[in-house]
């Protein structure tokens, strides 16, 4: 049975504007846009797991932890002409975003972008599987309890930040960035045995910093742009590369046969082996501590 979340709904509706121009024949509908938001939340009632799927288009996307009690919440603020919210809970399933109900041309006061909050629950086991569009994206997973993640962004500028350490073992994550400015920190706070990052173009930053507990294998596959790979002091770095026209500074690392290597790979308490695979760009390596 799907459950009806709590939702509360404010609204200063701005009136349609239709202007209908001609030039060489063509026609263009231009309209105002009319804005709502909308709040909705559950609270936690003995939920042993969640599969938590986000869909979001444009505008702004935040995510976070929820306060304690709070299974989960949304604000979302809409162009209600275009989209319609999606809040769905059934069984373990939780389905939160928007559907686009018209395909208009619209012009809007600039400042007027859709936004979506989304907090989800502490302490509960999370399969998330979240994809976003076009805008910007600041998305803080710590203090949440996640077995598997799959991110997928469109054109859009992302931080993604493990602020703290995930209690639960995550059996992998995957994360897949079409072209945009996406930064990752504290890859290690994750607590996966398996990353694997595909990049189309832009500027990527990797920050494995954190509270490593297991070896990890990682993945990146990277198109055209830069990408900076950041690892803190004391962790095994073994990095394998297969490059086209692609610049590699790779400060602090020992070439042996195919393969460069932290000076401390043989000794370190935790490893961590990277393929990256591209072309047509730079890859710079740095160590912080």
């Amino acid at each position: 049975m799907k459950s009806r979340p709590r939702w509360r709904v404010s609204w200063a509706a701005a009136p349609a504007v239709v202007a209908v121009t001609a030039l060489g024949g063509f026609s263009q509908v231009v309209e105002a846009q009319t804005w709502r938001t909308v709040t909705m939340s559950r609270q936690h009632d003995g939920e042993s797991s969640l599969d938590v799927r986000i869909r979001y288009g444009v505008g702004r996307l935040d995510l976070r932890s929820a306060e304690p009690g709070l299974l989960y919440s949304m604000r979302l603020r809409y162009d209600e002409e275009v989209y319609e919210p999606v809040a769905d809970y059934e069984g373990n399933r939780l389905r939160l975003g928007v559907d686009v109900i018209q395909r208009k041309i619209r012009v809007g006061e600039r400042d007027h972008v859709g936004q979506l909050d989304v907090a989800l629950a502490r302490g509960v086991p999370t399969d998330l599987d979240l994809e976003f569009g076009a805008g910007r994206a600041d998305l803080d997973l710590g203090g949440l309890s996640l077995t598997r993640l799959d991110l997928r962004t469109g054109a859009s500028e992302t931080r993604l930040d493990v602020s703290s350490p995930n209690p639960e073992r995550m059996r992998d994550a995957t994360i897949e960035v079409g072209a945009a400015e996406f930064s990752a920190r504290k890859l290690g706070n994750l607590n996966a045995a398996e990353i694997v990052i595909s990049a189309g173009v832009g500027q990527v930053t990797l920050d494995f910093t954190g509270e490593w507990r297991r070896d990890a294998d990682v993945v990146v596959d990277m198109g055209l742009g830069s990408l900076e790979l950041r690892f803190p002091e004391g962790i095994g770095v073994r990095l394998r590369k297969n490059t086209f026209l692609t610049a590699f500074d790779s400060e602090g690392l020992i070439k042996r046969g195919d393969s460069y290597y932290s000076p401390d790979w043989d000794e370190a308490e935790h490893r961590i082996t990277l393929d990256v695979d591209a072309a047509f760009g730079s890859i710079e390596v740095a160590w912080v501590r």
